[in-house]
């Protein structure tokens, strides 16, 4: 199974960025959870959003309310959708599954919020 992070980038305070992760190798039908992490220069990686396979969803206080997370089972492909975007919003945000007791990790993008 490979997961396979896109769409960060730089952008202004109170921009949007929607990030996708695509999966290959087994089918998402099969992930019972995702979620997206981000990790914060000197800072520990921290859950941003989570969703389970009966799409019931749950977010950090922090982004509660500028942060959509989704998934599209028919295209293998967990999407975090990012509204009104905050400097303290950058950091490398991963995508993470879990399947069957595993665990898998993609590689990060980074997304950068300026001032």
């Amino acid at each position: 199974v490979q997961l396979q992070a896109s769409g960060g980038g730089l952008v202004q305070a109170g921009g949007s960025l929607r990030l996708s992760c695509a999966a290959s190798g087994r089918s998402m039908f099969t992930f019972g959870f995702m979620a997206w992490y981000r990790q914060a220069p000197g800072k520990q990686r921290e859950l941003v959003a989570s969703i389970t396979a009966r799409d019931s969803t749950n977010y950090a206080d922090s982004v509660q309310g500028r942060f959509t997370i989704s998934r599209d089972n028919a295209k293998n492909t967990l999407y975090l959708q990012m509204n009104s975007l905050k400097p303290e919003d950058t950091a490398v945000h991963y995508c993470h599954a879990e399947y069957y007791s595993r665990v898998q990790w993609g590689q990060g993008t980074e997304v950068t919020v300026s001032s």
